[in-house]
C-alpha cells in the first residue's frame, strides 16, 4: 500500500544554508562600527579669500612714448652695434629695470621695440648716476675693454714696481758675453 502523501517534511538542518546567519553578521558588526564612530565636527570656517596672497598683477604693457621721451633725454650714453642697441628702462612699479626695448638708428631716426629681457651684456661704465635707462653693448666691445683694463693694469703694476725697486735693466742675471770682473788678493783692483 502506499502512504498518502503527507505535508512536506521541514529540510535536515544539515542541509540548510549559511549563507542568511553570515549576512545577518556582517549587518550587525557594519552597525556597531558606524555606531562607534565620533560625531562629525563642525567645518573649519574657511578662511576668506582676501587674507591669502595675491598674485602680482601683471603689468601693463611698456609705453612706446615713455620710453621715445626718455631715450632722448639720456641715449647719448647707448652703445651701437650695427646701429643697433638694446636698453632697459627702469619702472617704478616693480623698482628695477624691466622694461626692456631694441633700438634701431635710421637716418637720424629710433625706432622701439619691446623685447621680453636683454640678450646683450649691460654697460657698467661711463653711465650716468641715477640714469632712468640701463645699457647695453656687444660682447666684442666689451672684451675689447676688459683688455685694454688688463693692458692698464699691468702698465701701473710695472710702473709701481720701477718706482719702488727702481729700473730692473742691467740687474739681475749677468750678459754671458761680458766676462765676470775679477779682483786680486788682497788689493781689491779689479783686473782684466
Amino acid at each position: 500500500m502506499e502512504e498518502p502523501e503527507s505535508a512536506p517534511r521541514p529540510p535536515s538542518p544539515a542541509r540548510l544554508s549559511k549563507t542568511p546567519s553570515w549576512v545577518m553578521l556582517g549587518f550587525l558588526l557594519g552597525a556597531v562600527f558606524v555606531w562607534s564612530l565620533p560625531p562629525p565636527r563642525a567645518a573649519a570656517p574657511v578662511a576668506p579669500a582676501a587674507a591669502e596672497k595675491k598674485p602680482e598683477p601683471p603689468l601693463a604693457a611698456p609705453r612706446l612714448t615713455a620710453i621715445e621721451a626718455v631715450f632722448e633725454e639720456w641715449g647719448g650714453t647707448a652703445v651701437w652695434d650695427n646701429d643697433v642697441t638694446e636698453v632697459a628702462l627702469w619702472n617704478p612699479e616693480r623698482n628695477a629695470y624691466t622694461d626692456c626695448f631694441e633700438v634701431v638708428r635710421s637716418g637720424g631716426n629710433y625706432y622701439f621695440r619691446s623685447i621680453p629681457h636683454l640678450t646683450r651684456p649691460v654697460l657698467t661704465r661711463a653711465v650716468p648716476e641715477n640714469s632712468p635707462l640701463e645699457f647695453t653693448e656687444p660682447e666684442a666691445h666689451r672684451q675689447e675693454w676688459l683688455r685694454q683694463v688688463r693692458e692698464e693694469n699691468w702698465r701701473t703694476f710695472s710702473s709701481s714696481i720701477h718706482d719702488t725697486f727702481g729700473p730692473t735693466e742691467g740687474k739681475g742675471a749677468p750678459d754671458p758675453a761680458t766676462p765676470p770682473p775679477q779682483t786680486g788678493p788682497g788689493d781689491g783692483a779689479v783686473r782684466p
